[in-house]
């Protein structure tokens, strides 16, 4: 007995010895500015044993107890952490782990980031790339323009399956950010309101975003300001924008502080336009934004905005040339102008907001936030036009080459315009989020409060003179009043209170061998104006399966009403109609996300379809980048489509995207419909005169047509690259290419669709070389010892000098045929830049 005792208490002792003891460490990991970042990893140091944080920041991992060992933090784009622990058996730890930005030049976005690949339609920038990608707009935008298309180099705007310039949400650190309103071409622009140079984060939806975003249709913008933690900043010089920028913290890092200053002028960009005169650019804003930290739960922020435009121009003449848009003629023709007069815009934003940020504890976050955004605008314009055009000698060895031979028509015009507005936005929000459950549910919601004030007038007209004759043109033996082609004037005063907010759960659904996240929410809405009130879910999925590939496949579905601003309740003549209803539709998306190594560099691919039902629409007309409603409600459409996108490193630390974009759209406008006048052989005819008799008339309704954005191939390349013996010198390309797109005669039913512009096709290039190297040994007295690095690049704008097309004028005669000319956009130009770190 004795011995049987012992063996069973030997067995017990070596049983309990052998059981293993865990410690358990839980917290957040955050960045520079207390946000949490999700999708970091956690690892013990020197095994592959580890987790990752969740959209909350949050963390829990079991670790040996009685043991000394660090665990790893690390996430793409920051910089490794490692802390050391040693616990008891059962002790918990709960600690909050802060990441530091990674300050290379060339930051990858391939590697993976849970986040960035559950979200459907996400896809993260990189802020750095912005001033090294070479583009005439430069800034965050150009970057997304690669991303999904563009058919205009000088304007920041971009249209997003389908949708227009005004379905586009832009937010920098959670304020809502507006564009310019009255601007007809691009050329007025000026700045984007985005300073990249003060940007940590910047993410781009283009569809099925999530609950938490407004009520627009395409895509969200969103861009996260920095809070650093040194002192820093940079200078940078262009023959067409400059800026200087600075940021720090105080000792004690309670305070930060961003100050950015940037000047853009496009005089020598426009100068070579097929308008030749004078042309004054210029552009102008300050920008700040400052933390300060009371106590480790309170925190203030405060963001300013100043922007300033102004462009005027004094034309002196313009050469122009194109085929025709009539039966009766085929050849080439051109347009010669000489112009009187000029125009004078000046254009105003500002923008303050201050937020108050809560956080009693690691679960819990508050944030209370006002602001002001201004935007005033004023347009006064009057040019005067004495054209001729015809058939144009193209014959470069004849004696008229370049002029017209064969006059078809000769006349004047005459643009009228005063136009001024004045927005004034005061908004109210609250923001929360709460961590339950150690993960499994992150629930977000947030209500807002808008007043918004307009007040605009618009006093336009154009003259139109052919051969004697006002057009359009009536038989009136000359006693009748003067004819314009074209009279808008209204006034508005508007005062429009708006009340929306959300509520979303994204929960974690993971079991077993998959990662299951289902992110699900709705968004309510009403304004005063047209006492609309409306829901609209949404809903997001995404499933990782326990694969040996790295693969993500993701679903949305979803409502997205988009409510009239202002400009949206403007009708052709003018006048406001102040019963527009929201345009509504339903989104679905379904796609894929694929992680992948190649010579162990990382590579990731994406794909998403997507199918866009629409109605309530109120369709559009777009000339450049001014869009022109019908101002109702009276049409349907949809959109579907097919995106992929391939990110990577080409070579190390270099890093590309190539984007392919299919799409169709099409509209059905209600009662859309004219009439096709017959003589008495029944042959359809054109009236010329109101006293022309016709024997009969067929009524032809118009049907489904194409939108004014649909463009069936999308084609974006961002490559960087450099010499395999010098990674000092380095190129930088942005290519688009664009299949063709509808350009619609303004007021006109028949023929909606009628012209076709040109294929899209623009490549621009840089060259850069590191003048100054962080790592270069400095004496203590060169004037250069403070500078991280100095570059200086050589750009290359529309490298193959192709003319695109944006826009028609349309040319008639006093026998009303209609001649199309078209706007074309810049040649091959050079810009030279010099952009120095500190």
């Amino acid at each position: 007995m004795r011995a049987i005792a012992a063996l069973v208490l030997s067995l017990f002792f070596l049983h309990t010895s052998a059981q293993k003891r865990f410690a358990t460490v839980s917290g957040t990991v955050i960045d520079d500015n207390e946000n949490p970042i999700s999708g970091a990893s956690v690892i013990i140091l020197g095994k592959t044993i580890g987790t990752t944080t969740n959209d909350s920041g949050s963390f829990v991992i079991k670790i040996p107890a009685e043991k000394s060992l660090a665990l790893t933090f690390s996430h793409a784009g920051y910089k490794t952490f490692e802390k050391g622990f040693f616990l008891s058996d059962k002790e918990k730890e709960d600690v909050i782990i802060r990441l530091e930005k990674n300050n290379k030049v060339l930051d990858t976005v391939v590697i993976s980031d849970n986040r960035e690949r559950t979200e459907v339609g996400l896809s993260k920038l990189n802020p750095k790339n912005a001033l090294f990608s070479p583009s005439p707009t430069g800034g965050v935008e150009a970057l997304v323009q690669t991303l999904v298309g563009s058919n205009n180099e000088l304007t920041s705007q971009y249209s997003v399956r389908g949708g227009n310039y005004d379905e586009n949400l832009v937010y920098i650190n959670d304020f809502e950010i507006f564009r310019p309103y009255l601007v007809n071409n691009a050329q007025q622009e000026g700045l984007s309101l985005i300073n990249p140079e003060l940007a940590r984060n910047v993410s781009f939806y283009n569809g099925g975003f999530q609950a938490k975003y407004g009520d627009k249709m395409s895509s969200v913008l969103d861009i996260q300001y920095k809070k650093p933690k040194h002192f820093g900043g940079s200078a940078y010089v262009s023959l067409l924008e400059q800026g200087f920028h600075l940021e720090g913290s105080s000792n004690n890092n309670k305070l930060t502080y961003l100050v950015g200053v940037r000047n853009k002028s496009n005089s020598n960009l426009l100068s070579n336009q097929e308008t030749t005169g004078d042309y004054v650019p210029s552009s102008s804003d300050l920008q700040s934004y400052l933390t300060y930290k009371l106590n480790k739960k309170w925190q203030l922020e405060l963001l300013g905005i100043l922007a300033t435009t102004k462009f005027s121009l004094i034309p002196l003449s313009a050469q122009k040339t194109s085929s025709v848009f009539s039966p009766l003629f085929t050849e080439n023709l051109g347009l010669d102008i000489i112009f009187q007069g000029q125009e004078k815009d000046n254009y105003s934003t500002n923008l303050i907001g201050f937020s108050a940020i809560n956080q009693p504890n690691k679960n819990l976050k508050l944030k209370w936030m006002v602001s002001y955004f201004r935007d005033k605008e004023n347009e006064n314009e009057d040019i005067g036009g004495t054209y001729t055009f015809g058939e144009r000698d193209f014959d470069n060895t004849s004696s008229t080459f370049g002029q017209i031979i064969n006059p078809l028509g000769a006349g004047f015009y005459q643009n009228y315009t005063r136009d001024a507005l004045n927005i004034n936005v005061w908004n109210i929000s609250h923001k929360g989020t709460l961590d339950l459950d150690e993960g499994k549910h992150f629930i977000q919601w947030g209500v807002t409060f808008e007043q918004t004030n307009i007040n605009d007038k618009v006093y336009e007209w154009e003259f139109q003179d052919s051969a004697g004759y006002s057009l359009p043109y009536t038989n009136t033996n000359n006693n009748g009043p003067l004819q314009l082609s074209s009279f808008l004037n209204s006034t508005a005063d508007l005062s429009i209170q708006k009340y929306s907010g959300y509520v979303q759960d994204n929960i974690n659904l993971s079991k077993g061998s998959k990662d299951v996240i289902l992110q699900a929410g709705a968004r309510y809405n009403y304004n005063s104006l047209n006492k609309e009130f409306f829901v609209t879910p949404r809903f997001q999925l995404s499933i990782k399966p326990n694969w040996n590939k790295d693969i993500i496949f993701k679903f949305a579905a979803g409502t997205y009403y988009q409510p009239p601003f202002y400009r949206e309740l403007r009708e052709y003549d003018g006048t406001l109609n102040t019963n527009v209803k929201a345009q509504r539709s339903l989104q679905f998306v379904a796609g894929m996300d694929y992680n992948f190594k190649n010579s162990d560099r990382p590579f990731r691919m994406t794909m998403e379809a997507y199918y866009k039902n629409l109605w309530d629409v109120n369709p559009y007309d777009i000339d450049n980048v001014r869009i022109r409603y019908f101002g109702n409600n009276n049409a349907k459409a949809y959109a579907y489509g097919l995106e992929t996108r391939f990110y990577g490193e080409l070579i190390k630390d270099a890093e590309s995207w190539l984007s392919i974009g299919l799409m169709h759209t099409m509209e059905n406008i209600d009662n859309f419909y004219y009439y096709n006048y017959l003589n008495a052989a029944g042959q359809v005819i054109t009236p010329t005169t109101q006293n022309q008799v016709v024997a009969d008339s067929v009524r032809q309704n118009v049907g489904w047509v194409r939108r004014p954005t649909d463009r069936l191939l999308t084609v974006g390349l961002y490559l960087q690259d450099y010499l395999s013996t010098n990674e000092n010198y380095r190129v930088h390309l942005n290519m688009i290419y664009g299949t063709n797109m509808p350009y619609n005669i303004p007021n006109s039913v028949k023929y909606r669709n009628a012209l076709t512009i040109e294929p899209y096709i623009r490549v621009d290039v840089g060259f850069s070389a590191l003048l100054l190297d962080e790592k270069s040994l400095r004496r203590s007295h060169s004037p250069f010892r403070s500078f991280q690095n100095i570059w200086a690049s050589l750009e290359i704008f529309n490298l193959i000098d192709r003319a695109n097309v944006i826009s028609y004028q349309l040319i008639k005669d006093f026998s009303n045929t209609t001649y199309a000319i078209p706007n074309r956009l810049t040649p091959r130009l050079l810009n030279v830049k010099l952009i120095a770190r500190f």
